[in-house]
C-alpha cells in the first residue's frame, strides 16, 4: 500500500513531531510517511528535529510574509509541492484561517493538552491550558486529538486521553505529564488511522 504523505506543522520544540517520528520508526506509523515539516518560527527546535530524521523542512513566517493570504499561500505552495495529504498540527501557534481548512475537510489533526470542551479556543494554549486547569481545580485533565475546522478547537473529536492532576502539580509538571501519557500517545494513533482512511480512499 502507497503510504500517505504527512506534512507536520510546528512552531516551537518539536516534542510532538518527534512522538510523530518515533511512531514511524517503531512501525506504528505504518500507514503514513512524515514527508515535510513547516515551521512557522525559523529558530523552532523542531527544525533540528526534522534535518535530524531527514525530512524535508520549510519555514512560513506570518511575521516575514506580512500577511494571513501570503503565510497560507506559502504553506499551500509546500504542500502541493511535496504531495501531502493529511496534515497534523503539533504545537502550532498559527490559526489557520476558514478559506485554508475548508480546502482539508477531515484532513488536518491537531492536539490539544485538554479534555476538549474544557479549555479549549481562543487564547488557550501551551501553559495557559494547564494553568486554567490548575485555577479551576479539576481533578482530571488529558488531551484530544480532532480535526481542525474554522473554529478554533472547534473540529470533531478523533481520541481523547484522561490524566490525572496530582497536588501540588504546576503547570510545567502538569505539561509534561499530559504530553508523555497523552499526546504522545494519541497522536500516532490519530495518524495511524487517517493515514489509513486516507489510503483506503486512493484503492478504491
Amino acid at each position: 500500500m502507497v503510504k500517505t504523505k504527512i506534512a507536520v506543522l510546528v512552531s516551537g520544540g518539536g516534542t510532538n513531531l518527534q512522538a510523530l517520528l518515533d511512531a514511524q520508526k517503531a512501525g506504528d506509523l505504518s500507514a503514513g510517511e512524515i514527508a515535510l515539516v513547516i515551521a512557522s518560527n525559523p529558530k523552532a527546535y523542531a527544525l533540528t528535529r526534522a534535518a535530524q530524521a531527514g525530512v524535508p523542512a520549510v519555514v512560513c513566517s506570518r511575521k516575514e510574509l506580512g500577511s494571513q493570504a501570503a503565510f497560507e499561500a506559502a504553506i499551500s505552495q509546500a504542500l502541493a509541492q511535496h504531495g501531502i495529504e493529511l496534515i497534523i498540527l503539533a504545537g502550532f501557534m498559527s490559526i489557520l484561517s476558514e478559506d485554508f481548512t475548508r480546502q482539508w475537510p477531515r484532513r488536518i489533526l491537531n492536539v490539544h493538552p485538554s479534555l476538549i470542551p474544557s479549555f479549549c479556543g481562543q487564547g488557550y494554549y501551551g501553559l495557559k491550558v494547564h494553568e486554567a486547569a490548575l485555577a479551576y481545580g479539576v481533578k482530571v485533565t488529558g488531551a484530544t486529538v480532532h480535526f481542525v475546522n474554522e473554529v478554533p478547537d472547534g473540529g470533531e473529536i478523533l481520541l481523547q486521553k484522561a490524566v490525572e492532576v496530582l497536588p501540588g502539580d504546576t503547570p510545567e509538571v502538569l505539561q509534561r505529564r499530559v504530553m508523555e501519557q497523552a499526546e504522545w500517545k494519541l497522536l500516532p494513533q490519530a495518524a495511524q488511522r487517517i493515514a489509513e482512511e486516507i489510503g483506503r480512499e486512493k484503492a478504491q
